[in-house]
């Protein structure tokens, strides 16, 4: 195959062609094929994007449909018929089953760009800088979610300092018998530990580019405990592990916690389309109107096969069992 032009115009930092250096040309399912028919299965699924497959005929039709009636494409944050129904079909199917009430903000459409509004918005709230993320934890490669963000692979491309976040042991990284959250609160207790009071904590109940390490219920919940005691936000990174790449749609279901801010992305439009989200609290929806903006904050496309999603596979437990 010739892939010349990708390495004559393509800058070096591409990653995953070097790991597959053919020209994919159509994909069904969990199948790939290259320009030659060949078939790959396809294990890797989008970096998660992909729950329900490539091509998704359920999701593809309603797409097509969409397409056809000549629909909204791109609204800005203008309401749409599209963003309407996806917002009524997560309230209910998602929100109120769960007793959950939340607002939704409409990122830009990567999973950064709602880390990036949720350390912003906590920060807001709280009325400091300083934020507490985990040792091992990913939540994104721009300059907030970077700062967040613990691999010195992504870290050291910065380019700049990355400030106001203070790394705390996860869950067994100091083996079996040492309770982290112990250690984080001694901190936290101690005016003369260095630690800054923090505005909230980002967390990954399950840390994917991380290793794919997982906490325990009890961590989780001490760690809840915790930002509610020392009045910290607790922000669950649901970007990797959410829509139901846990099982359950949100990875924390059957934890118990009720966090302050949740980020989702990946699989959320259930069809490889670019949309983010981010879940608060109503309380602390203390933006100004047009304080955080972008231009793609809402894909309409992604908001027809997102609600098709959530009806044809989270109105029973059939897909997630």
């Amino acid at each position: 195959m010739d892939l010349n032009i990708f390495d004559r115009m393509e800058s070096e930092v591409r990653g995953y062609i070097r790991s597959f250096p053919v020209i994919f040309s159509k994909a069904q399912g969990s199948t790939l094929f290259d320009q030659t028919g060949r078939e790959y299965i396809d294990f890797f699924a989008g970096a998660g994007t992909l729950n329900y497959g490539h091509n998704n005929p359920k999701l593809k039709e309603k797409l097509i449909e969409y397409i056809n009636s000549d629909g909204v494409v791109h609204g800005l944050d203008m309401a749409t018929e599209a963003k309407k129904h996806f917002m009524e079909t997560f309230e209910r199917v998602l929100l109120k089953p769960r007793g959950m009430n939340y607002k939704l903000q409409f990122t830009g459409p990567t999973g950064t760009n709602a880390v990036e509004a949720a350390l912003k918005l906590a920060r807001l709230v709280k009325g400091r800088e300083n934020v507490v993320s985990f040792t091992h934890g990913f939540h994104g490669v721009s300059g907030g979610s970077l700062a967040t963000t613990a691999n010195s692979k992504f870290r050291d491309a910065a380019g700049v300092g990355l400030d106001n976040t203070t790394f705390i042991p996860y869950c067994g990284y100091m083996g079996d018998n040492i309770d982290t959250i112990e250690y984080f609160e001694r901190l936290l207790e101690d005016p003369s530990s260095g630690l800054d009071q923090p505005a909230a904590v980002i967390v990954e109940t399950v840390q994917g580019e991380g290793g794919v390490n997982v906490a325990t219920k009890r961590w989780l919940l001490s760690l809840e405990k915790l930002c509610r005691k020392y009045d910290m936000l607790l922000i669950v990174d649901d970007i990797q592990v959410g829509c139901g790449r846990t099982g359950s749609f949100f990875s924390f279901d059957k934890y118990g916690i009720s966090p302050d801010i949740v980020t989702l992305s990946k699989s959320l439009s259930g069809y490889g389309l670019p949309m983010s989200l981010v879940l608060m609290k109503p309380e602390l929806d203390i933006w100004a109107p047009g304080s955080h903006s972008g231009t793609f904050r809402g894909n309409n496309l992604a908001f027809v096969t997102a609600a098709e999603a959530l009806d044809t596979y989270w109105t029973n437990d059939q897909f997630e069992q």
